[in-house]
């Protein structure tokens, strides 16, 4: 089974693409080091303020996979201030 999760920021304040992905990266590499997630920006790579992260975990355990990315939502959410989270949206697929 393998669970997806797209979370879709804007980053106010941002003046570069150079700046975004000093925000992004870091970013990225925690929720990748902390959950064991695969992670990648998957869109608005041209845009300064916006950024859609794609996380992706693959298992046998339907519970667990939407458990952990629900875990990750929250951390999100409640957690990192470098952004705003616009929009969240995860998937199961069998």
């Amino acid at each position: 089974m393998l669970a997806t999760l797209l979370i879709y920021v804007h980053i106010p304040g941002c003046a570069s693409l150079k700046e975004k992905r000093g925000i992004i990266k870091p970013f990225m590499a925690r929720l990748q080091r902390e959950y064991n997630l695969s992670v990648a920006e998957m869109g608005y790579q041209d845009h300064w303020q916006q950024a859609l992260v794609g996380c992706a975990m693959i298992g046998n355990d339907r519970v667990y996979l939407e458990a952990s990315l629900q875990t990750v939502m929250r951390w999100v959410e409640g957690h990192w201030t470098d952004g705003d989270v616009i929009d969240q949206k995860m998937e199961l697929i069998p």
